[in-house]
């Protein structure tokens, strides 16, 4: 029994590498595509381009919101499963991964859009594509 819960645990830490991983992969891409638009608008002087950055960045900033959530879940069941006790360990489903128990205890994911980690990034570039689209505007 102890080898299984060892291996459930490995699982559910593999899927919440997984998460963090994909978090900070959508963190890189954000400040590529936007970067690149803003350079190609800069180019073009096209506001077109800066317009077209809002995309991405509000649905990187989605994602990475679903992905930090769904981390948290998963730590919650690691967490659950690694706090069992010996003799519970045997009622638990073997190599459950349903985190539905956990949902009270972890933010929404609209809760989870305005966390620090999330907003840190996410919201600075969003503001700074917006602060070009009021900039382009004046300009013009």
């Amino acid at each position: 029994m102890q080898e299984d819960l060892a291996k459930h645990l490995e699982i559910i830490q593999s899927i919440i590498t997984r998460m963090a991983t994909n978090s900070f992969l959508l963190k890189g891409w954000t400040v590529t595509l936007t970067a690149a638009l803003f350079a190609l608008a800069a180019k073009d002087s096209n506001l077109r381009f800066v317009l077209v950055a809002l995309l991405p960045a509000m649905s990187f900033w989605g994602l990475d919101a679903y992905y930090l959530r769904q981390e948290r879940l998963f730590r919650n069941l690691y967490d659950g499963l690694r706090l069992t006790a010996k003799e519970d360990v045997q009622k638990v489903e073997p190599f459950t991964l349903s985190t539905g128990k956990y949902e009270h205890d972890v933010q929404g994911w609209f809760r989870t859009l305005w966390s620090r980690t999330v907003i840190a990034l996410h919201g600075i570039v969003v503001g700074a594509v917006l602060l070009v689209i009021v900039i382009f505007c004046f300009i013009k």
